[in-house]
C-alpha cells in the first residue's frame, strides 16, 4: 500500500509495512508538474509474462511490488488487491508510470489530479 501526500508542488508517495522490503523503495518524490494523470485502470493485470521484474517481487495474480520493464517502459508497481489500484503517469521521470494500491482510489486520483490542474492554471 502507499499514502499520497502533495507538499507545494512535489507529490510524496510513501510505501508503507513490509512493502518497503519487497519493492526495494519507502519514497518517491515526484514533481507535481511530471504527472500527466492518475486513473484506475480494470484492465490492469499482474500477468505472468507481461512484463519482466528489474528489482522487486512479484506472485502472479497475487502480489507485484518493484521496478518492471513492462511494453517498452519502466514501472515502478505496489499492489496486492488490484481494486485498489490506480494508475499515475508520468513524464520525464525514471519510471514512466507508478501503479500503486491506495486505501481510497477515488481520492487518490482526485488529489493528483488536482494538484496537476491546480500547477498547471499557476504557471
Amino acid at each position: 500500500m502507499v499514502t499520497i501526500d502533495v507538499n507545494g508542488n512535489t507529490a510524496i508517495f510513501e510505501v508503507q509495512g513490509l512493502d518497503k522490503l519487497w519493492s526495494f523503495k519507502s519514497r518517491l518524490e515526484i514533481p507535481v508538474k511530471h504527472i500527466q494523470t492518475a486513473y484506475q485502470d480494470p484492465n490492469c493485470a499482474m500477468e505472468w509474462f507481461d512484463s519482466v521484474k528489474l528489482l522487486g517481487t512479484s506472485v502472479p495474480g497475487i502480489f507485484r511490488a518493484g521496478t518492471f520493464y513492462q511494453k517498452g517502459d519502466r514501472v515502478f508497481w505496489d499492489v496486492h488487491d488490484l481494486q485498489n489500484a490506480i494508475v499515475v503517469e508520468l513524464d520525464h521521470e525514471h519510471f514512466s508510470k507508478l501503479i500503486i494500491e491506495v486505501a481510497d482510489p477515488v481520492s487518490a486520483i482526485n488529489l493528483l489530479n488536482y494538484a496537476i490542474n491546480h500547477s498547471d492554471s499557476s504557471t
